[in-house]
């Protein structure tokens, strides 16, 4: 397959496919990727200068012909460290979607109720804490806990990024947060070390301690120790939906930002939905009726 040429300073970051393979499975009409980007484009939309990597364009008008022709309707659109706080990327791009995007931000502590006003108006509906510290150093706990409480009020959710190993530290603040949580990439376990590996337990009891928590069964591609076609993350997966249906959802993370190893087939990654979900119920709940209850409640039962 063709690959996207890049310029940036990163020799070791990897482009993603510009021709990705058509899914043989067809996802239901109206399904939502629940997690993706944009980057850029960078004369348009500059990085942020405290970023820790430097990914290529990944434009809007690409991402949306994604997913047509992956065959989804909808895009949830995370903002990435790369861009830091200035979310104009993410907002442009949900401007532009004719409604079939929304928008997960990351927000300064002292954002005003002003800004963020402005925000909900341009499509966002939460904010993303990361505990990674590859890529924010040590988390700014004091403001994560200022920003939920203002946001709180709007009904925005948070989601929060880190590895299941530091779940046991991270569990009581992030508990101690107002509203709905979702957690990012299943918590990224060790795959390894199997369904019954120490930091999945963890993800497991704390989404089985709080109706709160949700997950998304994402980034196969980042857990995975076999490499494509990923089959040895299908059983997490599989389990965080058949025992969570209600509080799932699946993204492809396109651009897939950071990955160095491999760059992944979206069309692969979409034909992985029937492994992991493996009825139509269990695919309409994780594609359609919990992204729209989170994203687009006021569309749910119009």
């Amino acid at each position: 397959m063709e690959l996207v040429e890049r310029t940036g300073p990163d020799p070791d970051y990897l482009p993603y496919l510009a021709e990705p393979s058509k899914p043989a499975y067809s996802p239901p009409a109206g399904a939502v990727d629940a997690h993706c980007h944009v980057f850029g484009p960078a004369a348009v939309f500059p990085f942020s200068p405290r970023r820790k990597y430097t990914p290529v364009d990944a434009p809007a008008e690409t991402l949306f012909a994604l997913r047509d022709h992956l065959g989804l309707s909808r895009n949830v659109i995370v903002q990435a460290t790369c861009h830091g706080s200035d979310n104009a990327a993410m907002l442009d791009a949900i401007a532009r979607s004719e409604g079939r995007a929304r928008g997960v931000a990351v927000v300064d502590a002292d954002i005003s109720r002003a800004e963020l006003n402005a925000l909900h108006e341009g499509g966002v509906r939460g904010v993303r804490f990361n505990f990674l510290k590859r890529l924010v150093g040590d988390a700014p706990k004091d403001d994560y806990v200022r920003i939920a409480e203002i946001i709180a009020d709007l009904g925005w959710h948070t989601v929060v990024y880190f590895e299941s190993a530091e779940l046991l530290e991270l569990a009581p603040f992030i508990t101690a947060l107002p509203g709905v949580i979702v957690i990012d990439h299943m918590g990224r376990p060790e795959v390894a070390d199997g369904l019954e590996g120490e930091g999945f337990g963890h993800v497991l009891d704390l989404m089985e301690s709080d109706q709160r928590f949700w997950i998304k069964v994402s980034c196969p591609e980042r857990l995975s120790v076999a490499g494509p076609p990923y089959d040895d993350v299908v059983p997490f997966a599989r389990t965080l939906v058949e025992r969570f249906p209600d509080r799932v959802l699946w993204g492809t993370d396109w651009p897939h930002p950071n990955m160095k190893s491999h760059m992944p087939d979206e069309g692969a990654l979409v034909d992985m939905i029937p492994q992991i979900a493996p009825n139509d119920a269990l695919q309409r709940k994780l594609l359609i009726d919990n992204p729209m209850r989170l994203y687009w409640p006021e569309e749910v039962g119009a």
